[in-house]
């Protein structure tokens, strides 16, 4: 049960950016804009952020290994910024695809930083949740032969965007607790948002006059704080590639969300794509359990 804790927490991770979509969509409904939504997202995160680092510590903390922070925050804003972008061209179907290249991303990125190569139940696991995804975001039938290349290149930067804030977040900070290091990250998310999406919320009164804080409270308890601060105990101790793996649950919960919520017709086909989905998920954590197991077995005693 142990082993299974850190696993969980990046799924429970992944979970929550799965109901993103969701809530900007109801947000969307109720007269805001997606760009509104979204910088209500990061800055009511990082103001969450802030509260919680001062109701447990009272203090700013002395910043250390800021280059991983800023990293982390930047990747962070840049998935936001770079996905919204994929929506303005892209059937949300096929972003969705496209974001989820992030698993075989992330996955080639961790071969290559420490030097191996793809075991075979992570090639398998890979080609599951490619094939799961496309049935499960109703890819297939779709027609793709209008869509202008900005929407690729947007939908596959923001899969490589969201790849790199795995990586980096696998990278401890010595000295840096997970509460101050969400404060530094959530930070460094908020201003790099000011610049790119609707900053101007704070003083037309869209945030607080208009009621969009609510929606921003949501997403910046869902989108920021929550996985932030999980991924941040979590991926060090399962790794950013098979992180990348797990965080594949992002897409059932978006699906299911959208059901439950927006009331959204689930297909035979798409509840196909979530088991495979699944079954590439629990792939290579089944693997690596059972080959601990038979080791232990076979390991003579001292």
């Amino acid at each position: 049960m142990k082993n299974l804790v850190y696993p969980l927490m990046v799924v429970a991770a992944a979970s929550c950016f799965g109901i993103l979509s969701t809530i900007i969509k109801v947000a969307i409904s109720n007269g805001f804009t997606a760009a509104e939504a979204v910088t209500s997202q990061y800055f009511v995160g990082f103001a969450l952020a802030a509260l919680l680092l001062f109701t447990t510590k009272r203090r700013i903390p002395r910043l250390r290994g800021w280059k991983v922070l800023a990293l982390s925050g930047t990747f962070t804003a840049a998935t936001g910024i770079v996905y919204g972008q994929s929506l303005e061209y892209l059937p949300a179907s096929v972003a969705v695809v496209l974001l989820f290249q992030f698993t075989w991303i992330g996955m080639f990125i961790d071969c290559i930083v420490h030097r191996r190569w793809l075991k075979r139940t992570e090639t398998v696991s890979l080609l599951l949740l490619f094939a799961g995804t496309l049935l499960a975001a109703g890819v297939i039938g779709t027609d793709l032969s209008g869509i202008a290349w900005q929407g690729w290149a947007w939908g596959i930067a923001a899969a490589f965007f969201f790849s790199a804030f795995m990586f980096v977040n696998g990278i401890q900070v010595k000295g840096m607790d997970t509460t101050s290091r969400l404060f530094f990250v959530s930070l460094t998310s908020a201003v790099i948002i000011a610049f790119f999406q609707s900053p101007e919320i704070i003083w037309n009164g869209r945030l607080f006059a208009d009621g969009l804080w609510l929606y921003g409270l949501l997403l910046g308890l869902f989108g920021i704080v929550i996985p932030i601060y999980l991924f941040a105990i979590a991926v060090p101790h399962v790794g950013s590639g098979l992180a990348s793996i797990l965080s594949a649950m992002e897409l059932p919960v978006a699906i299911m969300a959208s059901v439950l919520i927006l009331n959204e017709v689930l297909s035979l086909l798409q509840l196909v794509g979530i088991a495979i989905i699944l079954l590439g998920m629990v792939l290579p954590s089944a693997f690596n359990k059972g080959s601990a197991t038979s080791e232990a077995f076979e390991r003579p005693a001292l």
